[in-house]
């Protein structure tokens, strides 16, 4: 399936990966953002509605009614509308509420309105701490929060949809994606962004657990150009894919990384309480993508590390108000 000059619906449009995903739809589609704005930004997609390159619904995903005005007319829905893996540590109903009952208001709505292509794009939290490395898509699920498991009950429906009422479904898992935009405040905030912040102003990173903890972290380009490619693949309906570089990193290593890369030297973290639910190895299998559509990662870590720096020196933020604003360092190693 071609996805260009189509109708497109993206969720979550407005959040992180979203509105990264949203730049590349609207050089072609007709593209509609439904985001309830608590956690995704309006001016993460400004520059598009601003010149009506883009259509944009304030909304909740909760609300059948909505879910059904949205996805009428529409081809393709890129399905990303989230709460968060911290917020379910201190509110698990919410994150049942709108990722795996949302998602299943969404599918409903869908079928009745005869969505042509649906993806829904899930977290690599599905699979929990790695049994086997690298985690292919038949690696168990195992997750380890009620974020994982609700993104996970959000899979389980989106394929049944396929299996039972025959819809073009499928399901995309990136993996620790980061880049222009990621989060950085408070819970929601994320580690990448949190280490710059910290260096930036001379403070040492604090890191939970002992460190060693691995991530594959994949750059936002690349993770946006492999949503796209698994969307346009007919091989895909009814499949599973990761999207990832295939390469783990150690938490403490990224530190390393970006504390050296900004001159800091030698860094001492500050070493905190390993968090309730945190998966100890993440290392994605990629064999899938390539096979099916050609997917294969770009961006390596340390130029991912540059471009995102240089993005987040440009943003003309007070760096010091930041810090003084995050006084709990409550981000997620992701």
């Amino acid at each position: 399936m071609d996805i260009r000059g189509k109708r497109v619906l993206v969720t979550g449009g407005a959040g992180f990966i979203g509105s990264n995903l949203v730049d590349e739809l609207a050089r072609g589609n007709r593209v509609i953002v439904i985001d309830n704005f608590s956690s995704g930004k309006l001016g993460n997609i400004r520059h598009l509605s601003d010149k009506g390159a883009i259509g944009i619904v304030t909304g909740d995903i909760r609300d059948k009614v909505l879910c059904r005005t949205v996805t009428r007319d529409v081809d393709v829905i890129y399905h990303l509308a989230v709460q968060c893996l911290r917020v379910s540590i201190s509110d698990p109903e919410i994150n049942h509420e709108v990722n795996a009952t949302g998602t299943l208001n969404l599918l409903m709505a869908a079928r009745e309105n005869s969505v042509g292509r649906f993806v829904y794009v899930s977290s690599s939290e599905v699979y929990g701490t790695a049994l086997r490395v690298p985690m292919d898509e038949q690696h168990p699920n195992e997750p380890t929060t009620v974020y994982g498991a609700s993104k996970l009950a959000g899979e389980k429906y989106t394929l049944a949809y396929h299996r039972t009422y025959g819809m073009s479904t499928m399901v995309v898992i990136p993996f620790n994606t980061y880049g222009p935009r990621e989060h950085f405040e408070g819970a929601q905030g994320e580690v990448i962004p949190k280490f710059v912040l910290r260096a930036l102003n001379n403070e040492p990173p604090h890191i939970f657990g002992d460190g060693a903890q691995t991530r594959d972290f994949t750059y936002v380009s690349d993770t946006v150009r492999g949503i796209m490619m698994a969307s346009e693949c007919d091989m895909m309906i009814g499949q599973t894919v990761n999207i990832a570089r295939g390469e783990e990193v150690s938490i403490r290593s990224i530190a390393e990384k970006i504390y050296r890369k900004l001159g800091k030297g030698h860094i001492s973290p500050v070493m905190e309480t390993a968090r309730p639910g945190d998966v100890r190895r993440h290392f994605a299998g990629v064999e899938k993508a390539e096979k099916l559509f050609g997917f294969r990662a770009e961006v390596s870590i340390d130029d991912g590390l540059d471009r995102y720096i240089e993005w987040f020196k440009t943003r003309g933020y007070d760096f010091g108000a930041l810090m003084k604003e995050d006084v709990v360092f409550n981000w997620e190693q992701k």
